[in-house]
């Protein structure tokens, strides 16, 4: 793949610090080799240095992980306030984990720096000049995340800008706009995206959190300004609501907007990582996730499968077989001859071919439920009526009498009278039988 679009999977640091996630080492490199099956093209490893664990990641990384795609990054800070970048021992942890990449976080947001990091505006600047400039001196490739980029950029239009302004002057490649804390909806994201890249010129990147349920739109908006770095998480864990999720956005970025962003036939590996990933985090896969769900092609509705029974693509977005999932035909009580037409197909079963045997209208089981049959319908209901009789339970029905619903009011209706005579000639005709 060339360097013309990245996707950047943080999995590894932020996904994990959603409720309930603890990897530990050995899950990280088998993470991380799922991750370079799909073809991403960069995999952010940890903190070393912040948390033991990712440190002993990153060494035993060196040997026993072999990325065919992806590269290893590893996430960290800037210097402390009035400590030189060569003797910050988080810094040189960033080295240590020997990374071809690096991503620095930065505060962008003037309240963040004052308030948060309490030092001045200037010594801000110079942290995440001198930081990055330390690290491309000794070999690294440096990404710089803009921590709340957005929510800063709406306080104050000129400090972000500058923020990015010093990365860049210390060799910085891209600078990463954060949506850190997740409350952006796309218009806005689309609209500073396309400004800042304006005002800068410089290459942009875009993180999002989904706390309005907008992670993945808000991603894409940004790539359609002028984006080409996209951080995201596998099926969206992260912190609070989770990050963009990593499948929706490059399904959508390959098959809606056209961007070859993985290698050839990576796509299609989505749904067996997706997958993968869930049980490695110990977490059951969402059956309606975009793309990857189990349910993502599932078609319930009578009038959906008499459209698909013409052609799949009338009510599928795309071909499901793009994302190595596939299109599921369910019959359920809102079930017509098409939906069973098309199930009988999956099962090898040509039900279409019988004709005068319509199938039943309703399916299920439980009260006032009929069970799927391909048969005639009031013939089976009788049979079934008989049954009960005879094991004691009901009368059976005499023909052209269909079961009351259990929970139906006990009025007679019309056409009905000497319905208990009938019941009872039916039931002893069917202990004759």
């Amino acid at each position: 793949m060339d360097d013309s679009f990245h996707v950047y999977d943080t999995t590894l640091r932020d996904g994990a610090q959603r409720e309930g996630i603890s990897y530990s080492v050995a899950d990280k490199l088998t993470v991380a080799r799922l991750l370079d099956e799909l073809g991403v093209g960069f995999i952010e490893g940890g903190w070393p240095g912040a948390l033991p664990k990712d440190t002993e990641f990153f060494r035993r990384a060196r040997t026993e992980l072999d990325l065919r795609h992806a590269q290893l990054v590893a996430f960290g800070a800037t210097r402390k306030p009035g400590v030189a970048a060569h003797e910050d021992t988080q810094v040189r942890a960033l080295l240590d984990a020997q990374t071809p990449v690096v991503t620095l976080v930065a505060k962008s947001d003037v309240r963040h720096v004052t308030r948060a990091l309490r030092t001045t505006l200037e010594e801000n600047l110079a942290m995440v000049r001198d930081t990055v400039a330390f690290l491309v001196g000794e070999g690294r490739r440096v990404f710089l995340d803009c921590e709340h980029f957005f929510d800063g950029y709406a306080a104050d239009r000129d400090y972000g800008v500058r923020v990015l302004e010093a990365a860049f002057a210390g060799g910085a490649d891209v600078g990463v706009l954060c949506d850190t804390n997740g409350g952006m909806l796309p218009m806005g994201v689309g609209r500073v995206v396309a400004e800042v890249r304006e005002r800068t010129g410089v290459r942009l990147g875009i993180h999002c959190q989904d706390d309005t349920a907008c992670a993945v739109a808000n991603t894409l908006a940004a790539v359609e300004a002028g984006a080409t770095h996209a951080q995201c998480t596998a099926n969206g864990y992260g912190e609070r609501t989770g990050n963009a999720d990593l499948f929706p956005v490059v399904a959508s970025l390959v098959t809606k907007m056209g961007l070859d962003v993985l290698p050839p036939g990576c796509l299609g590996e989505s749904v067996r990582v997706s997958h993968a990933l869930a049980e490695i985090a110990n977490i059951a896969p969402n059956t309606h996730q975009a793309y990857v769900g189990s349910s993502s092609f599932a078609h319930k509705a009578g009038l959906h499968a008499s459209a698909i029974k013409v052609s799949p693509d009338l009510y599928n977005h795309m071909d499901p077989a793009l994302v190595g999932n596939d299109m599921r035909i369910l019959v359920t009580e809102m079930a017509g001859r098409a939906s069973i037409e098309l199930k009988g197909r999956e099962l090898g079963v040509d039900v279409a071919g019988r004709r005068g045997r319509r199938p039943c209208r309703r399916a299920g089981q439980g009260p006032g439920k009929r069970r799927l049959v391909v048969r005639g319908r009031r013939c089976l209901l009788r049979a079934a009526a008989a049954r009960r009789a005879r094991r004691g339970r009901r009368p059976a029905l005499p023909a052209g009498v269909l079961p009351r619903h259990r929970g139906a009011p006990r009025r007679r209706q019309r056409g009905q009278r000497g319905h208990r005579d009938r019941a009872r000639q039916g039931a002893a005709a069917a202990r004759r039988r």
